[in-house]
């Protein structure tokens, strides 16, 4: 083999360099491509994080990517406007018994029904999509009693929130850990009820971290009734925290799930935080992006 000058070798290694250059080039220049846009319009319930100021927490919120802010009063939902958020869920009633005392109790429908008439006008006014209900503790009512008690409740409101395009949503919570003896603790009975009822703006607000309590499978239920569900609630199983890898529930494929059918309402964060609030919100957010 001849031997190589350094001069040679200077010339060489410079070429080379400028090949590498010409090479290099083109993708330094390239950027990737914009994220697509979100198919899931995401929110966050705004109870797990009531020590920060709703002010702030609602600025936060739409720094980090989400449109809304769920389960607040009327007289907070011009709050989330100014922030450039909507309510996504509204309550119509302060009363400390409203997940006990609910449509399975025939007593009690002029008191629902008078509570959302009173609200779903409001609600239509400010632009509030949803209003929460619920099925009540069962005291002894057998399902089919409460099934056909819900549905004549929920019939008196239906007209009035179809003519304000706003949509009464009646949660399904589990009676194993939480809420001993609320009725409506099953998917099925949920969609016997809505089903029933028969009205767009009557639908369920499944709560993934409930109905994974109760019952699990979470994407199958959700793609054989998502046209009777209104709203979805997240949190992690066990424990209500964070939706990372400390729990049982994959988020990602959850949220890819409802995205793939259609579903145009709002996913809410209704989980606990057990560190930073804001990081583990930030994190949900991202893992719910589809």
């Amino acid at each position: 083999m001849s031997r190589i000058t350094r001069r040679e070798l200077l010339a060489a290694t410079a070429g080379a360099a400028a090949l590498a250059a010409l090479d290099i080039a083109p993708a330094i220049a390239r950027t990737d491509p914009p994220p697509s846009p979100a198919r899931l319009k995401q929110s966050v319930c705004r109870w797990p994080f009531e020590r920060i100021p709703l002010p702030d927490f609602c600025r936060t919120s739409r720094a980090l990517g989400l449109v809304a802010i769920d389960l607040l009063q009327p007289d907070d939902w011009p709050v989330a406007r100014e922030a450039g958020l909507v309510c996504s869920m509204g309550y119509p009633t302060t009363r400390e018994d409203f997940i006990a005392r609910g449509f399975n109790d025939r007593a009690s429908h002029d008191l629902l029904v008078q509570e959302l008439a009173d609200t779903l006008p409001l609600a239509a006014r400010a632009g509030v999509p949803n209003l929460i209900a619920m099925f009540g503790n069962r005291g002894g009512r057998t399902d089919d009693d409460a099934a056909a008690a819900c549905i004549d409740g929920l019939r008196r409101v239906a007209p009035l929130a179809e003519s304000q395009g706003v949509t009464v949503c009646v949660e399904l919570l589990n009676s194993k850990v939480d809420h001993a003896d609320y009725q409506g603790d099953h998917t099925a009975f949920g969609v016997r009820v809505i089903t029933g009822v028969g009205s767009p703006r009557v639908k369920l607000l499944y709560d993934i971290y409930h109905m994974q309590i109760m019952e699990g499978d979470v994407i199958r239920t959700i793609r054989d009734h998502v046209a009777h569900i209104g709203h979805f609630h997240t949190g992690g199983v066990p424990g209500r925290h964070e939706i990372d890898d400390t729990q049982e529930l994959n988020y990602h494929a959850i949220a890819r799930a409802i995205a793939d059918s259609g579903f145009s309402g709002y996913l809410a964060h209704e989980f606990q935080p057990t560190r930073d609030p804001l990081t583990a919100l930030r994190d949900a957010v991202a893992t719910c992006r589809v």
